[in-house]
């Protein structure tokens, strides 16, 4: 019963992830680079540099792919959760999560080929395929740590009741 409220749970992120990246995928090339415009001249504001058009165009392409990067870390991370919930071996936890986050990646980019003033791009894949690798591997990294508290709390108790 518990597992499943833990799948739900973990269903509807995954949901509303898939929904938050399709929705900005949607978005015309007009829309979707003036809020990459408005963020890198807020961004450009911030740092000592003069604000040039070159100077805005590249910081509005570094974070184009730091929101592509995140988004699918985030992404990474919810499907290992969910993949983890059943009982599979680590490795093939591993190969479904990040298949299932680089299709999803491949399809988001064949989706932007047909928004007006957006394009498909290889490197967009990549990006995305590497952020999901890093929200799987950062689940593990924090089921790891979580496992050596657990260990370590056990002999602390263990220790305490021996005395």
């Amino acid at each position: 019963m518990k597992i499943n409220i833990i799948r739900t749970i973990i269903m509807i992120l995954l949901l509303g992830n898939f929904y938050v990246i399709f929705q900005f995928s949607s978005q015309n090339g007009e829309k979707s680079g003036s809020l990459s415009e408005k963020l890198a001249e807020l961004v450009m504001q911030q740092l000592p540099i003069e604000e040039t058009q070159q100077s805005l165009k590249k910081t509005e392409s570094i974070i184009r792919k730091m929101a592509h990067f995140s988004i699918y870390t985030l992404l990474g991370f919810l499907l290992m959760s969910f993949v983890s919930t059943y009982h599979l071996k680590e490795d093939k936890r591993i190969v479904i999560s990040l298949l299932i986050g680089i299709l999803y990646a491949i399809t988001d980019e064949i989706h932007q080929k047909f928004v007006p003033g957006r394009s498909c791009q290889i490197t967009d894949v990549i990006i995305d395929s590497m952020g999901v690798l890093l929200g799987i591997l950062l689940l593990l990294m924090l089921c790891e740590i979580h496992k050596k508290i657990k260990i370590k709390i056990s002999r602390q108790n263990i220790a305490k009741s021996s005395n």
